[in-house]
């Protein structure tokens, strides 16, 4: 137990005093405080541990589902790097890709701009999100170091092995005239880069549009399935 000697009991009383906040600043701090520490809270969480997604396209069918609500988590890829049959979240090409950026008529935007834009709430306004601020989602079929073959179906060789994807359903159809519109695509992994598909492997934009995919780009590993409660489930 502390007991207040007279000086101590002075410096007591003195203390509230040198840290009541100015009246205006106080009422200031009273409704912002608040909103500052739950948007700190906000960021600290998602740029470290985990963040909440929802699937815009049908590029990940039928494992992911248009308007399907996900928890991307950022913990794995600081023990381990990216291995086959992870899902994974990234920036958009745009912000990394030389041929893209060159064709850009406005500079990138910054970090701190895309993570206002892809505030909740304020992500549904469409208009203010410039592309280099969207983000995507795929699989990673192959890692650095690997030789990939994709054939025109859509279908992966890696190292020159088929690989078995009970994920995919929908490989790509010849057209009537006998060509398919799917193009093949080979190359060697660089090191520290990851060769990312769309499972609904027709109607997906991957790396074999803007080829592999920086390591350092990735975001986070989708883990987990929150909504609808009827798919609830891990990945």
């Amino acid at each position: 137990m502390i007991k207040f000697t007279k000086k101590n009991q002075e410096t007591k009383n003195i203390l509230p005093i040198n840290f009541d906040l100015p009246p205006k600043l106080a009422r200031f701090w009273d409704f912002w405080g608040p909103l500052f520490v739950t948007f700190s809270l906000y960021a600290g969480i998602k740029c470290f541990i985990a963040e909440a997604r929802y699937i815009p396209s049908g590029s990940m069918l039928p494992t992911l589902q248009i308007n399907d609500r996900l928890v991307v988590e950022k913990l794995s890829y600081l023990r381990r790097a990216p291995k086959h049959g992870d899902i994974v979240v990234f920036n958009s090409p745009y912000s990394f890709k030389k041929k893209l950026i060159a064709m850009r008529k406005a500079p990138l935007p910054s970090d701190f701009t895309c993570s206002v834009v892809n505030f909740p709430l304020l992500n549904f306004f469409s208009a203010l999100v410039d592309p280099a601020c969207h983000s995507y989602i795929k699989r990673v079929v192959a890692i650095g170091g690997d030789n990939v073959f994709i054939n025109s179906e859509g279908r992966t060789f890696v190292n020159n092995e088929l690989i078995e994807e009970p994920y995919v359903s929908n490989f790509c159809p010849a057209s009537q005239d006998g060509l398919n519109i799917c193009r093949s695509y080979e190359l060697t992994v660089p090191l520290r880069h990851v060769f990312v598909l769309g499972d609904n492997r027709p109607n997906s934009l991957d790396s074999r549009s803007w080829g592999s995919l920086p390591e350092n780009e990735i975001l986070g590993r989708a883990a987990w399935r929150f909504w609808p409660l009827k798919r609830i489930g891990g990945l």
